[in-house]
């Protein structure tokens, strides 16, 4: 029976407690503070209910006006600006353009959902600097019309014929070298076409005409002509005599056969303009056509291009040659190898000949060509040697050097079958 007692007690209270905390509510509630919050909470809940709408409208508006600076804050750094949280919690909130508090709402939400992504505040900002006013105003372009553009001419239907003029391109190069020198000359005694030592002067011109289809086929062409006079007062019996006399002609036929080797038909002729003569003596010895040498090679040339192409020219190897001699003075035959009272002489064997231009200087160049021919009975080598030194323009000065060695004429007691001719010279150069 107690118990009964205990659980009328117990019931009594729990029938007073609600009704006396909802007179209570209901008293609170009569208050006008208590109503504009419910009233701002209740707001809340329905603004919460359009943020996806108003999302998909900044992403329009964005797309619409992608260069309007008022939408920064949606791309900068997570940052809690002052203004979104203002307008939620303000009795009278004060709004702005549609843009800029669909922009708040975004950042409210994203303030009350990743609180973590927030690393600062408006004023932090405003501490290290000023926030700029105008990124909330909408950027314009301001496009001043100058003038109209006018419209393209009609295309008449018919169009006049064009000529089309296709030229085709030259594979040949023509060089020229000319100068004409004052000298110091020195020759030995046995000399094959005579001289003297003497100061004289020489004229020497090299045309050179060079084809080259840039694909397999060359063929160069050098002609090199050579004439030097000279006086000597112990000379009574001659008044001038040649101390420098050249006419060369060498000819190259090539075929590619790898990157700078080509198959090579070679042929070099060569002989002098006039007599060679001595002072004080009436024998001649040597003509035009005595001697006369033409030799026909065939065998492997490789262009040589060297230290930055400062060093150019050509190697050829010719293991089967041709050799004819030819001396129009019966009375010389002897003296160019040849058998007495004969004019010619052919010989089988082999040829090198080397054909180098090393500029060393911008004024400096040396030009060598090495020529050998054995018949494996007789040799004959010849290496001339010019080095020019470039003044000016078309001043220069040469040094001449031209050793020579051929066994098929007479000994000499002093050098044996070795020459020797050098000179030195100042004068006038051209090329083109």
């Amino acid at each position: 029976m107690k118990y009964k007692y205990l659980f009328i007690f117990l019931f009594t209270v729990l029938w007073v407690t609600p009704s006396t905390a909802q007179r209570t509510v209901r008293r609170q509630l009569a208050t006008p503070d208590t109503l504009q919050l419910v009233r701002n909470y209740i707001d809340s809940l329905a603004l919460l209910r359009r943020q996806l709408d108003s999302m998909q409208q900044v992403n329009q508006a964005l797309q619409r006006e992608s260069t309007d600076g008022r939408y920064f804050r949606l791309f900068a750094p997570t940052t809690f600006y002052h203004s979104g949280a203002r307008k939620a919690l303000s009795l009278s909130p004060q709004t702005g353009d549609e843009v800029t508090d669909a922009v708040d709402a975004a950042m409210l939400n994203l303030y009350m959902r990743r609180p973590d992504l927030v690393k600062s505040n408006e004023t932090q900002l405003q501490q290290a600097g000023t926030v700029r006013d105008d990124v909330y105003q909408e950027m314009t372009q301001q496009v001043e019309l100058v003038d109209m553009v006018p419209q393209s001419p009609e295309v008449p239907e018919e169009v006049a014929p064009v000529v089309l003029e296709v030229k085709k391109p030259n594979f040949w190069k023509f060089k020229f070298d000319g100068s004409l020198q004052f000298l110091q000359n020195y020759v030995t005694d046995n000399w094959h076409k005579g001289g003297e030592s003497n100061y004289s002067a020489v004229a020497s011109t090299v045309f050179e005409l060079n084809y080259n289809d840039k694909d397999r086929v060359t063929f160069d062409n050098k002609l090199e002509m050579k004439l030097g006079f000279l006086t000597s007062p112990s000379d009574t019996v001659h008044k001038f005599k040649p101390n420098n006399d050249l006419l060369r002609y060498t000819g190259k036929l090539g075929l590619q056969a790898h990157k700078r080797w080509y198959y090579t038909l070679q042929i070099l002729a060569y002989t002098q303009f006039t007599r060679g003569l001595k002072a004080n003596d009436t024998k001649v010895y040597s003509d035009f056509m005595s001697p006369f040498d033409l030799n026909v090679g065939l065998g492997m040339e490789y262009k040589v291009e060297a230290l930055n192409k400062r060093l150019t020219g050509t190697l050829n190897f010719l293991p089967l040659s041709y050799n004819f001699r030819y001396v129009d003075r019966l009375a010389l035959s002897t003296s160019y190898g040849l058998k007495e009272g004969s004019h010619a002489m052919h010989d089988f064997g082999s040829q090198l000949t080397i054909d180098l231009t090393w500029k060393m200087a911008d004024q400096i160049s040396w030009k060598t060509r090495l020529y050998g021919f054995t018949s494996y009975k007789r040799a004959l080598v010849e290496w001339e040697n010019l080095i020019t030194l470039q003044v000016s323009k078309y001043i220069s000065a040469n040094l001449f050097l031209y050793p020579r060695f051929d066994d098929s004429g007479k000994r000499n007691d002093s050098t044996g079958y070795l020459q020797f001719q050098e000179y030195s010279s100042l004068g006038i150069s051209y090329s083109f």
